[in-house]
């Protein structure tokens, strides 16, 4: 059996964004270092196995990584770390599959938050932030301002390392490619 592109990726992007998640769930920040070094490395397999034009795939990648969850952050709806590991899975995944593994992650965070606020109790807090959410969406004035933002809340929620789902969702997407799936 020959190693090629996704076998390098599988070998080097699981183990990467577990780690990454990992951090993210004990201290609620993924390190710059990290991501960084995942984009670059990601760039670099792409370059190794598919030339300049692996570059492109992997740059529109990264692009797409960063623009699914930088309106999110723009809003205080999420940490910057966030959105740079995404861009980071990005630069290995290309466009499609890191359109793919947000979506996948973005279901299984909607999952995963709606167990935590049952387990925890916190129904009515979550009801009345998402209508703070809500409000904050409604004017120009405060779409982007720290009002309704994940810091605001304080007590009255819980804080999901999106990390987690993100790599959750990165880890589905990308077995189900290199198994043969659908995608």
């Amino acid at each position: 059996m020959s190693i090629g592109y996704w076998e390098v990726t599988l070998a080097v992007l699981i183990p990467a964004i577990l780690y990454a998640s990992w951090i993210d769930y004990t201290r609620h920040r993924v390190p710059n270092w990290l991501t960084a070094a995942l984009a670059a490395l990601g760039l670099i397999n792409q370059a190794a196995f598919h030339g300049w034009s692996g570059v492109g795939v992997g740059l529109l990648g990264l692009l797409v990584g960063f623009g699914v969850l930088i309106v999110p952050w723009l809003m205080h709806g999420m940490g910057a770390g966030d959105v740079k590991l995404m861009a980071a899975i990005g630069a290995w995944l290309g466009p499609w599959l890191t359109l793919l593994s947000f979506a996948a992650g973005a279901i299984i965070g909607g999952v995963v938050a709606v167990v935590m606020i049952l387990a925890s109790g916190r129904t009515f807090h979550a009801y009345a932030n998402m209508q703070t959410i809500l409000k904050k969406m409604r004017r120009a004035e405060t779409m982007f301002s720290e009002y309704g933002g994940t810091k605001t809340f304080g007590e009255t929620s819980q804080l999901l390392p999106y990390g987690v789902p993100l790599t959750a969702g990165t880890i589905c997407v990308l077995l189900t490619y290199y198994l043969g799936g659908w995608l």
